[in-house]
């Protein structure tokens, strides 16, 4: 199949073309996004929660949203985010709460005064006299190597997480938070259910993907290289897309400075001369006089496979 008409970032354009507001394309990508692990899978135990498809309520609110975003906008407070993750989980609050659904968001949960024991993501009604706890998480990590855990091999791109090390994390420690005493104290009701929703793209050499057990089939995906290898990436221009338009296709005003290869190439090469930090790239074409994302990948430093492998060796023999 082409790959311009199956890729999820045109399958967004179609249905999501109509919405402008950066927040609100946010959001509906991340209700309308595939979950990044399959709920159905034995590995997670029933843990992995998920939105099911956009209802056209749903649609119809988004578009009513992106056309008076003030009490989005209230929401989101009007303060400029730095952190991806909470940028999300404030879209997220924000819908819990339009949807009549959030009790709590944020309820930090603490043993003694200097002892926080975590913290509840969300809180959800469930049924007339109990809790559903929502640990949220937006990810992107590029499978680098298979090792002895395949979870484990898809990396951060600053090489400080795993997703196996995140979800060891989730299942180990989140969401039992609320059956420790101290969160007990705190909650008006029953915890009943603890579940993650996790959504995020996962990046893989070259823009090849294996199928995987407990990834979600249809999550969405990218590609990730080194700069040397950069030349083989299809595409005429590209844009860098900044952290806070990592969630959604990126839909741009034509008058958007694009770049051409070399110019991206010389501006990657003298960035990882001083920056170890890999760059999340876009391929764009131009449809219907605005700028679509077609395609995504992260770009990484020449030795960024090296040090990921030493730093997967270090962490494994701190096992043993």
């Amino acid at each position: 199949m082409d790959r311009a008409t199956s890729s999820y970032q045109a399958l967004f354009h179609r249905r999501w073309g109509h919405l402008r507001r950066d927040p609100v394309r946010a959001l509906a990508w991340l209700l309308d996004a595939p979950d990044l692990l399959d709920a159905a899978a034995p590995e997670w135990t029933g843990r992995i929660a998920t939105l099911g498809p956009v209802a056209p309520e749903v649609a119809d609110w988004l578009a009513r949203l992106d056309q008076d975003p003030t009490r989005l906008e209230a929401a989101l407070g009007g303060k400029t985010y730095t952190r991806l993750g909470l940028y999300a989980e404030k879209l997220m609050a924000f819908y819990f709460a339009e949807q009549g659904r959030l009790v709590r968001h944020g309820l930090q949960v603490r043993a003694a005064r200097n002892d926080t024991v975590g913290e509840f993501d969300f809180l959800l009604e469930h049924g007339p006299d109990a809790l559903a706890h929502i640990e949220f998480a937006t990810k992107f990590y590029l499978l680098n190597g298979d090792g002895a855990n395949e979870f484990d091999a898809l990396v951060g791109p600053n090489l400080a997480d795993s997703l196996g090390r995140k979800m060891r994390k989730v299942f180990e420690h989140q969401l039992a938070l609320g059956d420790h005493p101290a969160a007990q104290a705190l909650l008006p009701l029953p915890v009943t259910q603890a579940q993650a929703l996790v959504k995020g793209w996962l990046f893989y050499p070259s823009g090849t993907w294996p199928t995987m057990q407990g990834i979600a089939a249809s999550h969405c995906r990218g590609f990730w290289c080194p700069l040397d290898e950069f030349d083989a990436i299809p595409g005429d221009e590209f844009l860098i897309l900044p952290k806070l338009q990592w969630l959604a296709p990126l839909r741009a005003d034509p008058s958007t400075q694009t770049m051409d290869r070399p110019h991206l190439a010389s501006t990657l090469t003298a960035q990882f001369d001083t920056s170890s930090t890999p760059v999340l790239v876009a391929t764009i074409r131009r449809r219907d006089g605005v700028i679509e994302e077609f395609e995504r990948g992260f770009i990484v430093p020449n030795d960024w496979r090296t040090r990921a492998a030493q730093l997967r060796m270090v962490k494994s023999n701190r096992t043993h």
